[in-house]
C-alpha cells in the first residue's frame, strides 16, 4: 500500500545526494558529505520538501552553504521524478517542489486502494495487546474509562492499519479487597433494606453508590430475608456472586453502545486458580530479585533503577496488587508470545509503569516490549461552568449518563482530541451543537458535503475518471494543492499515530483535510467547470471523500452522507 509523502521524501533526498556526486565528478564541490533527511518547509508556499543539505555539509567542505546549494541545484535531474522545481532560498536550503506525476499518482493510489487507503504494513503482522480500560468491576464506568476507551480502541485501529496483529483486552480484576468490600456493601445495603437504616452500620471504605442499593433490592426480592441468618461471610459471598456478573455485564453493554468490542475478558480469578502468581514469585525469587522483610516477600526493584522496592506477598500469606499484575504481563509475553503490550493508563500511574518494566526486565523480559500510554485527567464543562453531577441522576457523570446526552460519535471523537499527556476539556454543549466550532460536526459536514457534491454530478452523467485519467495538471490553486497535500500525508499521520502511539494524529489530520475541503469548495467551482476541470475537481473530490470515510473509521465515528 502506497505511503506517497514518504516515498517522495526519500526521493528528494536521493535526487538531492546524487547532484552533489555529480558535483564532485565535476570538481565544483569536494567530497564527504553525507546526506540529509528532508523535512516540509515552515512556510508552504517555498514548496513541498526542505533539505538542510548544504547547511550540514558547509563545516565539511569548507565551502559557504548558499555556494554549495546552488551546485547541487544546477545538477539535480528531476525528470521522471515526483518533482517539478529545485530552487535554493534563505541560506542555502533546498527546496523541492512536488509536479503533476506526483498528484496523478496519488489519484490514482486512492482511487485504486479505496477503503485500504492509509493502511501499510509496518507490523508485519506482530502480535500487539493493547489493554484498555480496566475498570474497576465493582463500580459504573467513569469519565477516566470513556476517555482511555477510546484512546485504546483508536489506537488498537490504527495499529492494525499499520499491520500489525491487534488483540484487545480489558483485565477484570474480579478478586481481592475490593471484591470483599463490594460484598460487605451490598450486604450492609441489604440488611439496611430489611431491618431499618439504623440496624447496621455502613462500612466507612464501602461502595456508597445508589447501583449498591440496587443490587441489594434485587438480591431481597430474589431472596427474601432468608439470609439474614446465614453466617456473615456466606452472606456476603452470595452478594458478590451475584451482584458482580450482573455489574460487568453493565460495564460491557456501555462499552458496547460505546462502540468498543474486546477480543477477550481476561479474569484475575484465571492467574489465582491455575497458580500463576505463585509460579511468577518463584521465578523472581530464583532469579535472586527478592527479598523477605518483616514477615513480607519483596522485589527489589531498586536494582534494576527504580526509586524503591515493591511488596510481593504481604506477611498474611495474600499477593499484593503488583504481584498479581506482573504475572499477568508475564502471562502476555510469556504464554500468549505477543510481541508488544500497550498499557492505557492514568497519568497517576507513572512510579507503577518503571515498576513494571523493571520486573518484566527481571523476569527475563525485555522491557522495551511493554509501553504505556499514560492520559489525563477529563474535565468536563457546560457554558464555561464545570460539570461534575448528572442532570438525569444528580450523581457523578458516568459513561452512561454521559452518553445519554452526548451522540457517541461526538463522545469518541472529544475524547480523542488531544495528545494523550494533556489534559481534556469536554465541553458538553460544543459537542451537540451543529456549526463548525464542533470539530466532528465540522468533519462529517465535509464527508457529507463531499457525497452530496458526487451525487449531484452522478445524476448529471459525471463519473470520477478511474485511476489517473485525470488531467492532474489543471489541479493549480493553492486550494486545490493544500487539498491535495493533505490527503497525501495521510497514510504517514497513520504511522506516526503508531509509532508515537497518539491516535489523536488522526483526529487532528481529519480537521486540517475538512478545512482544507471547505476552502476548496468555496473557491473552487466543480459544477459548471469545463469538463476537463471539471472530471480532475471531481477525481479529487472522490479521494477526498475517500480519506475522510477512512480516517474516521479509524476513530470508529460514522461517515454520514447527509446532514
Amino acid at each position: 500500500m502506497s505511503n506517497l509523502i514518504s516515498a517522495a521524501r526519500e526521493q528528494w533526498k536521493e535526487l538531492l545526494l546524487r547532484a552533489y556526486e555529480q558535483a564532485v565528478a565535476d570538481g565544483v564541490l569536494p567530497s564527504g558529505a553525507a546526506a540529509v533527511d528532508p523535512e516540509p518547509p515552515r512556510d508552504p508556499s517555498h514548496g513541498d520538501w526542505a533539505s538542510s543539505f548544504a547547511l550540514a555539509a558547509a563545516k565539511t567542505l569548507g565551502k559557504p552553504p548558499r555556494m554549495i546549494a546552488e551546485a547541487v541545484r544546477d545538477r539535480v535531474e528531476l525528470t521522471g521524478s515526483f518533482f517539478a522545481t529545485c530552487a535554493v532560498a534563505g541560506a542555502g536550503f533546498l527546496n523541492g517542489r512536488l509536479g503533476t506525476s506526483f498528484f496523478a499518482a496519488l489519484l490514482a493510489d486512492i482511487s485504486r486502494e479505496g477503503e485500504a487507503y492509509g493502511r501499510n504494513d509496518l507490523g508485519h503482522g506482530k502480535p500487539v495487546m493493547v489493554e484498555f480500560v480496566s475498570a474497576n468491576p465493582t463500580g459504573p464506568m467513569t469519565l477516566g474509562n470513556a476517555r482511555g476507551g477510546v484512546l485504546g480502541d483508536t489506537l488498537a485501529s490504527v495499529l492494525s492499519a499499520c499491520g500489525y496483529k491487534v488483540s484487545r483486552e480489558f483485565y477484570l480484576n474480579d478478586a481481592g479487597h475490593q471484591v470483599d468490600m463490594f460484598g460487605r456493601s451490598i450486604d450492609a445495603r441489604y440488611i439496611q433494606l430489611l431491618r431499618g437504616e439504623d440496624a447496621y452500620v455502613f462500612p466507612e471504605d464501602g461502595y456508597h453508590g445508589e447501583y449498591i442499593r440496587e443490587f441489594a433490592a434485587a438480591f431481597a426480592e430474589q431472596h427474601g430475608d432468608s439470609f439474614l441468618d446465614k453466617p456473615d461471610d456466606v452472606r456476603r459471598e452470595a452478594m458478590a456472586a451475584f451482584a458482580l456478573p450482573q455489574n460487568v455485564r453493565r460495564m460491557k453493554d456501555d462499552l458496547a453502545r460505546y462502540g468498543i468490542v474486546y477480543d477477550r475478558f481476561f479474569h484475575e480469578t484465571e492467574l489465582h486458580n491455575s497458580g500463576y502468581v505463585k509460579e511468577t514469585i518463584d521465578l523472581l525469587t530464583e532469579r535472586g530479585h527478592t527479598y523477605e522483610k518483616d514477615g513480607a516477600l519483596w522485589f527489589e526493584a531498586t536494582k534494576f533503577g527504580c526509586d524503591k522496592d515493591e511488596v510481593m506477598q504481604k506477611s498474611n500469606g495474600f499477593f499484593t496488587y503488583f504481584a498479581v499484575d506482573i504475572a499477568y504481563h508475564r502471562n502476555k509475553f510469556v504464554e500468549r508470545a505477543f510481541d508488544t503490550a500497550i498499557d492505557v493508563l492514568g497519568a497517576d500511574h507513572h512510579g507503577h509503569t518503571l515498576r513494571f518494566a523493571a520486573a518484566m526486565e527481571a523476569i527475563g523480559v525485555d522491557p522495551a516490549r511493554l509501553r504505556f500510554v499514560l492520559m489525563q485527567l477529563v474535565h468536563l464543562t457546560r457554558d464555561g461552568e464545570v460539570v461534575r453531577m448528572s442532570k438525569r441522576t444528580g450523581r457523578a457523570i458516568t459513561l452512561s449518563d454521559l452518553l445519554d446526552e452526548i451522540p457517541v460519535d461526538a463522545a469518541r471523537f472529544f475524547f480523542n482530541n488531544r495528545q494523550t499527556g494533556s489534559h481534556l476539556e469536554f465541553d458538553m454543549g460544543l459537542a451537540v451543537r451543529q456549526d463548525s466550532d464542533n470539530p466532528v460536526y465540522y468533519v462529517q459536514y465535509a464527508h457529507a458535503r463531499l457525497c452530496s457534491l458526487l451525487r449531484e454530478l452522478a445524476a448529471e452523467g459525471f463519473a470520477p475518471p478511474e485511476g489517473g485519467a485525470a488531467d492532474v495538471s489543471l489541479l493549480s490553486t493553492p486550494q486545490e494543492r493544500e487539498l491535495l497535500a493533505a490527503l497525501a500525508a495521510f497514510p504517514e499521520e497513520i504511522a506516526l499515530a503508531a509509532q508515537e502511539l497518539e491516535p489523536f494524529r488522526i483526529n487532528r489530520h481529519l480537521i486540517k483535510t475538512a478545512a482544507a475541503y471547505h476552502r476548496f469548495y468555496n473557491e473552487c467551482r466543480v459544477k459548471g467547470s469545463d469538463k476537463p476541470l471539471l472530471l480532475a475537481r471531481l477525481a479529487l473530490c472522490a479521494s477526498a471523500r475517500t480519506m475522510l470515510r477512512n480516517g474516521l473509521g479509524l476513530l470508529g465515528v460514522s461517515a454520514p452522507e447527509k446532514m
